[in-house]
């Protein structure tokens, strides 16, 4: 008698519709196809390329600045650095340019070109380390 009662009651669960939703696998709107570190990755290519064709750069600072706010801290930290390095290198640019006609537009232009370098390689290599940038709001290297 009683295993006949655990039929019924198993039978039951079965054709239960409430049962159904709560075995489905959960929806999850958030699942990212690419990961925060390889966006980070891609917005330092792209600054890279953007020695060649300008617009790459603004590219990869807008995808720097959507992503910033829901990264984690070690990726955020490049993304801080990444926004800084291109707001900050299009200030040396400007400045550059109308000093052009002045030797030291020239100077200017080309610290502009090595410090840009050297911030993009150093927040690859870091990056590549899984490593944050330790300051990203300097003006320098991030050291």
């Amino acid at each position: 008698m009683a295993k006949k009662a655990a039929q019924k009651k198993a039978d039951a669960a079965k054709n239960d519709p409430s049962d159904i939703v709560s075995t489905a696998p959960p929806n999850n709107p958030t699942k990212m196809i690419i990961a925060d570190s390889g966006l980070a990755f891609a917005v330092y290519i792209l600054y890279l390329f953007g020695y060649f064709m300008g617009i790459t750069a603004i590219i990869g600072v807008i995808i720097a600045c959507l992503q910033a706010r829901s990264a984690n801290p070690p990726i955020k930290s490049h993304y801080t650095f990444q926004i800084r390095t291109f707001w900050i290198g299009l200030v040396y640019l400007v400045v550059g340019l109308l000093l052009l006609s002045l030797a030291v537009g020239v100077l200017i232009l080309l610290w502009g070109f090595v410090w840009s370098l050297v911030r993009n390689v150093k927040g690859l290599l870091a990056l590549n380390r899984n490593d944050p940038i330790p300051h990203p709001e300097s003006w320098m290297f991030g050291d």
